[in-house]
């Protein structure tokens, strides 16, 4: 039995997931929107960016285990039997992770679009799709999969295997994980590595009175959904091999 409520998973990682998405979207319109202090940092600035963003959701998030990704949460299912120390892996409990993960990463990126909408509101030309969710640098969908697979099959499998070796470094060794990925694995996809992370946005991108915004690209939003799924099982496979 699970020693928190089905309310206190669901909100942790709601809340979790809305921090990260909040800063990260935010992070990434300050990158891409001509009209901000933040314009043009860089691919450096947004992979430190997401990595800070993770660290900060993670101490947040720590009623439930910060999974803030479906894939992760996937992946602790299949390798033991707690989400979490006191979270038993259940059907109900699965579904208050990704519930939770999903409505945070929808509501983190509308919040983004406050915060910055005088900007968006200068927007003259389609620039708001990757701000949201993840576009591949050239799109070959089966190439595009494979990286999303690798990319998550680096994190949960990190995830999984972390509490073996002594450390004192916490939710920072998280983020210092997510910059390697983004570092080194991120550049074809942008590495979504979470299926919350590209899925919320985009459905907000989608609702949102954004100008000139254009497309949401759903024929290519399967992938940063099923590629961190597979790579979850991957992970999780990985790690109980060794």
């Amino acid at each position: 039995m699970s020693t928190i409520s089905l309310w206190h998973v669901f909100f942790s990682e709601f809340l979790g997931t809305a921090v990260l998405l909040t800063i990260g979207t935010s992070l990434c319109a300050n990158n891409t929107l001509r009209t901000t202090k933040g314009f043009n940092a860089g691919w450096i600035g947004i992979t430190f960016g997401w990595g800070f963003a993770v660290f900060t959701a993670a101490y947040i998030a720590f009623k439930s285990g910060a999974h803030l990704n479906p894939a992760v949460t996937l992946g602790f299912a299949l390798h033991g039997s707690e989400f979490a120390p006191g979270i038993a892996v259940t059907w109900s409990n699965a579904a208050m992770y990704v519930s939770g993960q999903l409505l945070g990463a929808f509501v983190g990126s509308c919040i983004a679009y406050l915060v910055y909408l005088p900007h968006f509101d200068s927007v003259t030309r389609e620039t708001s799709l990757g701000i949201f969710a993840t576009t591949p640098a050239i799109r070959r969908p089966a190439s595009n999969l494979f990286t999303e697979i690798a990319a998550t099959t680096v994190l949960v499998l990190w995830l999984l295997v972390s509490n073996y070796t002594e450390s004192s470094l916490g939710p920072l060794a998280v983020a210092v994980v997510i910059v390697a990925i983004g570092m080194g694995l991120g550049g074809p996809t942008g590495y979504a590595i979470n299926p919350a992370r590209d899925l919320g946005p985009r459905i907000a991108h989608a609702v949102l009175p954004l100008r000139h915004k254009g497309s949401s690209d759903w024929g290519y939003a399967w992938i940063p959904v099923v590629g961190p799924l597979i790579g979850g099982v991957a992970g999780a496979l990985l790690a109980g091999a060794l």
